[in-house]
């Protein structure tokens, strides 16, 4: 089954919010249990955000550090990144571009995927 963060969101709770952000382009705040999102985000480019802005819900991060920030794109990318999807996508394209847009993720967060296959091997 695909992983879809906004049905994960509302699973838990969490609101979602659309509202312009000046630093990012999601953020998570514990206190109110929301997630506010960048409006008008390309929609691969939101369904990464929020499944990174997930991963910190549930990991537990109160704040924004270089390891959290890591802790949370590996989450994102562990869950939103369909191994099958993609070994399909990659016998029709070579373009990492390509994989990344046809299974739903960044380019930044497939490279993370990329990334935890390699650590796991």
């Amino acid at each position: 089954m695909t992983y879809d963060p906004f049905a994960h969101a509302e699973k838990l709770g969490i609101e979602i919010v659309y509202r312009r952000l000046t630093t990012a382009n999601g953020l998570w705040v514990p206190d109110l249990r929301t997630i506010f999102l960048q409006p008008r985000m390309r929609a691969v480019h939101e369904r990464s955000v929020l499944g990174h802005e997930l991963g910190h819900v549930c990991l537990g991060h109160r704040t924004s550090t270089p390891r959290n920030e890591r802790q949370a794109d590996r989450f994102a990318a562990a869950r939103l990144v369909d191994r099958d999807r993609l070994v399909d996508v990659q016998r029709a394209s070579s373009d990492p571009n390509v994989w990344a847009n046809e299974v739903g993720v960044t380019l930044d967060l497939l490279e993370t995927w990329f990334t935890i296959e390699r650590n796991a091997a």
